[in-house]
């Protein structure tokens, strides 16, 4: 019987995030898959937990991901954990649930710290539907192209960046978007100097602009403005009025409930429909 690979979050800067559950799941696996080994010892120096690790990060997850599932299904428990948030979330633990799920291999996630939902809950940004980016592509065209898609999108828009590509960033997001898009800036998240700037695109490129900051960074951007729609005319009533035909209405009921939903006049989209 294979063992149980669990995703255990860790603290994105305060260590008194710590749940019981992540504590006691670190503590009774087999061995840790961690992305750093010399940041994870000190986090399981500060819970008095000595455990076996191996490292697995984006430069060896092919290789090191069969090894650890090779334990698993031997039948050893592994915690997998990131240097910061819910590993699998913009991270290549994405690919070891992607393979233990191939293999059968149980999969358990432990809830915890995951700095996107934190940003997006202090954010004062719409919460109700929302996209995750993740991290844009690093090369300027690609980025821009990867913006372009998302111009119209009407959702919350959340990414994470660097400090050091910060700048660069904001001034493609003022570019694509528009410089009165509201955004938030949410730095340091739960650490010390924690700092949550709520502005526009434009006015962020500009403070940022000569300004190199420190710390990560997640930025929650406003969606799109919702478009309005055209309202509904003779064709679209006739194109409704054929579908409901095809689905087997008579005319006069197909054109009572199109008319209805489309908010046309009855007989009017009759006429057209027996003339037609």
């Amino acid at each position: 019987m294979s063992g149980t690979l669990y995703l255990v979050p860790t603290p994105i800067g305060n260590l008194g995030d710590i749940s019981q559950r992540m504590a006691d799941t670190l503590s009774g696996a087999d061995f840790i898959a961690a992305e750093d080994t010399r940041v994870t010892v000190k986090l399981l120096n500060h819970l008095g937990i000595k455990k076996p690790m191996v490292p697995y990060h984006r430069h060896n997850c092919q290789d090191m991901g069969g090894v650890v599932a090779d334990r698993l299904l031997a039948g050893e428990n592994c915690a997998l954990v990131t240097d910061a948030g819910t590993p699998a979330i913009s991270d290549p633990g994405e690919e070891l649930v992607a393979r233990c799920v191939r293999l059968d291999i149980p999969v358990v996630a432990v809830p915890g710290p995951c700095a996107l939902v934190t940003a997006l809950a202090v954010s004062g940004q719409p919460t109700g539907r929302f996209t995750f980016e993740g991290f844009l592509p690093m090369n300027k065209k690609n980025r821009r192209a990867r913006l372009e898609q998302l111009r119209g999108e009407e959702r919350t828009l959340i990414f994470y960046e660097a400090p050091h590509k910060l700048a660069a960033t904001l001034r493609d997001l003022a570019d694509t978007l528009g410089p009165d898009r509201p955004v938030s800036l949410c730095r340091e998240l739960t650490k010390l100097h924690e700092e949550v700037v709520r502005t526009t695109l434009g006015a962020a490129a500009e403070r940022y602009r000569d300004e190199p900051p420190r710390g990560e960074f997640v930025l929650v951007v406003r969606g799109a403005e919702p478009r309005e729609e055209a309202p509904a005319d003779l064709e679209d009533g006739l194109l409704l009025v054929e579908r409901l035909r095809e689905e087997g209405l008579s005319l006069r009921d197909a054109v009572k409930r199109a008319a209805k939903e489309l908010g046309l006049s009855r007989n009017e989209l009759y006429d057209r429909a027996v003339g037609k």
